[in-house]
């Protein structure tokens, strides 16, 4: 017990909130992005364009099955060879957003696709062109159905903050094996608090995900 005291001490605890606040700073950013990039990306994919379409499914499907760290370790370490040179917060957001973008699109794509056609054919038999169709009446729609997926798709993010450590990102997980490698008495106490930490940001994810489901009803 007297090592969950010494551990949960002010200095630790405000170390351990500095290195949240970046976690949540890239994961806002890295889910914005990721999103607007992602459900662009996602409608090319649905809309078949001729030849854009294909190239846009390769790029997705490349991405989606690389490993996350590969990523980021291209991003911090490889871009520099080729005379880009982000700072460490920049390419941790670049290498997220890059990854979850991918997987955004094929959510975004699936979502449309889940919507009945008629709703399209009844658009276009009022008027509407396709674009319009799709912005105003299916894209609404498949948000809705979307939702869940994405929810999870974020959720899934904010932990992969974690493995920018690699690159020695000053967030949450760092900031805890700084705390802990100075006294390994701490390691368990650190796991808890960082397993708190992670809960209380994910899960506020659901409700606002429960809040948006309700209002979109």
């Amino acid at each position: 017990m007297q090592n969950f005291i010494d551990a949960y001490s002010w200095v630790n605890i405000r170390f351990l909130l500095q290195g949240l606040w970046v976690t949540i700073e890239i994961s806002v950013a890295s889910i914005i992005l990721s999103f607007i990039i992602g459900t662009l990306l996602g409608i090319i994919r649905y809309a078949k364009i001729k030849y854009l379409s294909a190239i846009i499914g390769f790029i997705i499907d490349l991405i989606r099955n690389l490993p996350l760290l590969l990523i980021i370790f291209f991003t911090y370490f490889g871009l520099p060879n080729i005379g880009i040179k982000p700072e460490i917060i920049p390419a941790a957001i670049m290498a997220l957003t890059v990854f979850e973008s991918s997987m955004v699109a094929e959510i975004v794509r699936s979502g449309i696709n889940s919507i009945d056609y008629g709703q399209t054919e009844g658009a276009l038999a009022n008027g509407l062109t396709k674009w319009q169709a799709l912005r105003l009446i299916v894209l609404p729609q498949a948000i809705k159905n979307m939702l869940p997926a994405l929810v999870s798709q974020f959720i899934s993010l904010v932990k992969d903050t974690s493995l920018a450590t690699i690159i020695v990102l000053p967030e949450l997980m760092y900031h805890a094996q700084i705390i802990y490698g100075q006294n390994t008495n701490y390691i368990i106490p650190m796991f808890v608090a960082l397993a708190v930490l992670y809960f209380i940001v994910c899960y506020s994810l659901s409700l606002l995900a429960r809040y948006l489901d309700k209002h979109l009803a």
